[in-house]
């Protein structure tokens, strides 16, 4: 046997494991999401299973509680994103200067990003609840929130959970950013200087243009792990009061594991999917026009 044919063979062998895998734990479950979505398929009566096309996608658009799981995911991923990036970028400006004090605030700053989001939520809920929260309480005896506490009032529930995203993931941005601005090339930032630039024209002309690719890194990993947001939701308010909180992978397990509708939870999640894959690509596209257009390429 050649070499060249005994060298390809050996890689295959050494790539079959990881393309199994791939296979089994990524598109077998995928492909049979799809499978599902397209029947109206009950495992409390599997065997009166029909086809129905695409029936499970038009009633999502359709049906009152899966439109308002839809525009609060929506919401939820444009306030907490947007907030996330102000703030984070605030805060990398704040600590752009290396010196000891700044690089012990950077890993003090961490610590919310090495909890999980679930541990997080029931945090939150117990410093929030209303009857023995250390800030619910006062909250509600003051006449700040409703007397149930924030996360059941409709007006403040998905508020509040947006304002736990902040906390908890705010520093990662902040890390992204702090990384994208001690990246910038310091003899421009000199010779602004000596021209008499100002702060805010270094900022405006300089570092924003150059800070783009890392600002749209940040802005991907946060949009899309926000529109998937499950733990912190389903911890604290289950989705209520109401729908005021229900978000689509909430609504998607509610649906088959609660209801056991496999088939429009399923059309759900392929829904989820498919709005993060087109915002990952339109992201992943400005990503290299901006990364090309700061290199001068």
């Amino acid at each position: 046997m050649a070499f060249a044919t005994r060298r390809r063979l050996f890689l295959i062998a050494m790539a079959l494991p990881v393309i199994i895998y791939v296979l089994v734990v990524g598109v077998w479950p995928l492909a049979q999401g799809i499978f599902y979505s397209l029947y109206d398929y009950n495992l409390i009566r599997p065997k009166r299973t029909k086809f129905v096309g695409l029936e499970n996608y038009v009633e999502i658009l359709t049906d009152r509680t899966s439109r308002q799981a839809l525009i609060n995911t929506a919401l939820f991923t444009v306030g907490a994103v947007f907030f996330e990036l102000v703030l984070g970028f605030i805060l990398a400006l704040a600590l752009w200067k290396d010196d000891r004090f700044n690089r012990i605030v950077l890993a003090l700053i961490l610590v919310p990003v090495t909890i999980t989001p679930l541990v997080v939520g029931l945090i939150f809920k117990g410093l929030l609840a209303s009857d023995y929260g250390m800030i619910g309480y006062y909250l509600a005896q003051w006449g700040l929130t409703d007397p149930r506490g924030l996360f059941a009032d409709t007006r403040m529930a998905l508020a509040t959970l947006i304002f736990v995203d902040v906390w908890e993931w705010t520093p990662l941005v902040t890390l992204i950013l702090l990384a994208g601005l001690k990246a910038l090339p310091g003899d421009i930032l000199e010779a602004a200087s000596v021209d008499g630039a100002t702060g805010l024209q270094k900022l405006r002309i300089i570092v924003l243009p150059l800070m783009l690719p890392a600002v749209l890194l940040a802005l991907i990993l946060r949009t899309v792990d926000a529109f998937r947001v499950f733990d912190s939701v389903y911890v604290t308010t289950g989705g209520g009061p109401g729908n005021a909180t229900n978000t689509l992978m909430l609504h998607a397990v509610k649906q088959g594991l609660e209801f056991f509708n496999i088939g429009y939870a399923s059309a759900i999640a392929n829904l989820t999917l498919l709005i993060i894959a087109v915002i990952a690509t339109v992201f992943s596209v400005t990503i290299r026009y901006a990364d090309r257009r700061a290199n001068g390429r």
